[in-house]
């Protein structure tokens, strides 16, 4: 059965199961390595994609429920002008040690600052509590998160 995902602004046609979560889609079948399996329970973030500017996890969720809405990968963030503030100002602050949560952390940071975009420290802590990174990198991505706030 094929699927149609709008992802990072195309149209692509999926041959997988629309049952199968949409995390193992994007790494398996249109080779976007960015999102990452963490713990498998939509609880770390390690997976968070864009769903229609909302941060989402995907590990669980089916594609199939991805089919109406405009998907964003961390591939896909730098063609919008937020999300390529937000990914300069995590370079700058170098706020990823092992770099497996990164992905995730800025696309939750995009999300935060499309809809706020003069989001302060406390705002993106709230925004971040379900990106969990076990590096102890929080200070430095609050830090990025602030800098790319004031740089709009």
């Amino acid at each position: 059965m094929s699927l149609t995902l709008r992802i990072n602004g195309r149209d692509r046609q999926i041959d997988s199961d629309p049952d199968t979560p949409l995390l193992f889609v994007l790494r398996d079948e249109l080779k976007l390595k960015g999102a990452k399996l963490g713990c498998g329970l939509e609880q770390c973030g390690a997976c968070f994609v864009l769903a229609d500017g909302e941060a989402v996890p995907s590990c669980v969720t089916p594609a199939a429920v991805f089919a109406d809405k405009q998907v964003v990968t961390i591939e896909g963030l730098a063609e919008r002008e937020t999300g390529a503030r937000v990914q300069r100002a995590f370079v700058d602050a170098r706020a990823a040690q092992c770099g497996y949560c990164t992905a995730g952390m800025v696309v939750a940071a995009t999300a935060l600052l499309e809809a706020e975009p003069g989001a302060d420290r406390d705002r993106a802590r709230v925004a971040l509590e379900r990106n969990i990174c076990r590096c102890g990198s929080h200070p430095r991505v609050l830090d990025a998160i602030e800098k790319a706030a004031k740089t709009t």
